[in-house]
């Protein structure tokens, strides 16, 4: 066996005595050549159950059990025993590879840092063999990639520069902690086809962490299900796909929406158990209805006309160049609709979404709202024009300020643009969008640092409706919430969009999002809408290879693997 975590208990002194357990009593084998997925919701403890391996926890961790590598005890291994460990016989791949790369040294001095003190090779030995470990994970022109920067590469190219330095030293496991989450489609099929090649070309096990079953279906032997601190289920892949035991794993498998049907609400976590137990008990499950059509004469509250934006790039000393990041773009968006915008990473989605905000400058094109081009408006009318156009961020940890209150957060919007007649009754408005949001009273007074990325993500489009806004821009408003959070989100949005008759414009690379939330689809490539139709139709027949390939990219889970 290679590794073997026994009765494993992790807390965290909290000061004044106060304790906060994490893990309570996990256990599970990683045997040779094997990968082994760990699962859960955001909080479950599986990426402190991982880290707790090579104790990379903070100080105030306490840890209790057994860690045996290849039968040796790792609790009680000393601080240069775990670094003579850490990269050359254990590796990591985190989930932020641009929080985890040095942005000050250059790629080829990452990789060759290990390779020279693990493997004491000389740096031009390190070089050559950065250079064949950047070939290795797929990025085009090693060479001249060793010179390049974090900040140079897509989020792909960097997760694959992890990757190149977790595998520089041949290790026998690598822990991938949430690798794919917050790449596309595409690029996560790379990197999960990456990581099955080269398990079975070094021969090592793999501890893949991830919150998504469907994800881990294609590329685990064995799936540990965890939540609360506790392993709920564990078991061979197709065990756990094909009869599931626990209520909370069936949980989980069924609240990722689906590219076939549209039901009008997804079942959360705790929505599928409450059912199970009501089956248990003789009653009938909840049902799903279908969602219902949209009014397709409802009036069009937003019209863009060949929309484009350019960046000017820097080429040699005194040229530049032209980047045409969005190009002709062109759709209407109706009062209760929802506009779905798919593609990779630099496809231009986004910047299409900020361009339409104004938040980048347009190169070219209209963007009609209430009659008017909100491009050629000035900073008066525009002012007074933002606060029906709304957008909502992907990353809720950076769009909230830390140092305001959730209160703070919300009124000082309303402060701005002049709502409500005095203190008191802006203070009730925010209080009454916090409950809308499925927040109480007592988020009020909090911090954004006490709220998990779900509840933040709810005080941003509760910040949002504070203006009482007719179109919400979302971008990647969900990619980076776990399953069941996710799916609670998506149904706040559909509940809003029901009440309020909101239209949305919902950026996304997750196109099994998109058919749950949207109307029409916008596909992009480069700059360009490659194809627009029904989001129906775009996954029943799509035309273009571009959107099949999308299409074929998405996870599916093990039944559909194999």
């Amino acid at each position: 066996m290679l590794l073997s975590i026994q009765d494993l208990h992790v807390a965290f002194r909290m000061g004044k005595g106060v304790r906060a357990e994490a893990v309570k009593g996990v256990g599970f084998d990683i045997p040779e050549n094997t990968t082994v997925a760990l699962v859960g919701e955001s909080g479950s403890g599986k990426s402190v159950t991982a880290m707790s391996v090579l104790n990379l926890l903070p100080d105030n961790a306490e840890r209790s059990g057994r860690i045996l590598w290849q039968g040796r005890e790792l609790l009680q291994a000393t601080l240069p025993e775990l670094q003579a460990l850490r990269g050359k016989e254990i590796a990591c791949v985190f989930q932020d590879p641009m929080s985890s790369l040095n942005p000050v040294f250059n790629v080829g001095q990452q990789l060759t840092e290990p390779l020279m003190k693990h493997l004491g090779l000389s740096g031009r030995q390190a070089l050559t063999r950065a250079e064949e470990l950047l070939g290795e994970v797929g990025i085009p022109e090693p060479k001249r990639r060793l010179a390049s920067y974090p900040h140079e590469m897509s989020g792909g190219q960097q997760q694959r520069v992890m990757i190149a330095m977790a595998l520089s030293c041949e290790p026998r496991l690598l822990i991938a902690d949430e690798p794919t989450t917050a790449l596309d489609v595409t690029i996560q099929r790379q990197i999960l086809e990456l990581l099955a090649r080269l398990k079975t070309q070094h021969r090592m096990s793999v501890l893949f962490i991830s919150h998504d079953l469907g994800l881990v279906g294609e590329i685990a032997d064995q799936v540990v299900v965890m939540r609360g601190g506790i392993v709920r289920e564990q078991g061979p892949v197709a065990r756990i796909f094909e009869a599931p035991q626990d209520d909370y794993t069936k949980a989980l498998l069924a609240c990722r929406p689906s590219l076939e049907g549209n039901p009008a609400r997804l079942m959360v976590i705790d929505d599928h158990i409450a059912a199970s137990v009501r089956a248990a008990q003789g009653h009938a499950a909840l049902a799903s209805a279908a969602a219902q059509a949209k009014d397709a004469a409802a009036p069009v509250v937003l019209e863009v006309r060949s929309l484009a934006k350019s960046f000017w790039l820097k080429q040699g000393l005194f040229g530049k160049r032209e980047f045409k990041a969005v190009q002709g773009v062109n759709f209407q968006l109706r009062k209760g609709h929802t506009l779905g915008v798919v593609g990779e990473s630099g496809s231009g989605k986004t910047t299409m979404g900020l361009t339409l905000l104004r938040l980048h400058e347009p190169t070219g094109g209209e963007v009609i709202f209430d009659g008017r081009n909100l491009l050629k408006l000035g900073d008066r009318e525009r002012q007074l024009m933002r606060r029906r156009i709304q957008i909502v961020f992907q990353n809720p940890y950076a769009s909230l300020n830390p140092r305001f209150t959730i209160g703070q957060t919300l009124v000082e919007p309303m402060v701005i643009h002049g709502i409500g007649k005095d203190t008191a009754e802006r203070e009730q408005r925010a209080r009454d969008l916090l409950e809308k949001v499925g927040l109480d009273g007592r988020a009020f007074g909090k911090y954004p640092h006490e709220f998990s990325g779900g509840q933040r993500q709810r005080v941003a489009i509760a910040r949002c409706l504070t203006l009482n806004p007719e179109v919400l821009v979302l971008d990647e408003a969900v990619s980076a919430l776990d399953v069941s959070v996710q799916a609670q989100v998506l149904n706040l949005l559909r509940d809003l969009q029901d009440e309020f008759g909101l239209a949305y414009v919902f950026i996304s690379h997750d196109l099994a999002v998109v058919r749950f939330i949207s109307d029409e689809v916008l596909v992009m490539k480069d700059g360009i809408v490659v194809e627009q139709a029904s989001a129906a139709q775009i996954l029943a027949a799509p035309r273009e290879d571009y959107t099949k390939r999308l299409l074929a990219a998405i996870p599916r889970g093990y039944r559909e693997a194999v």
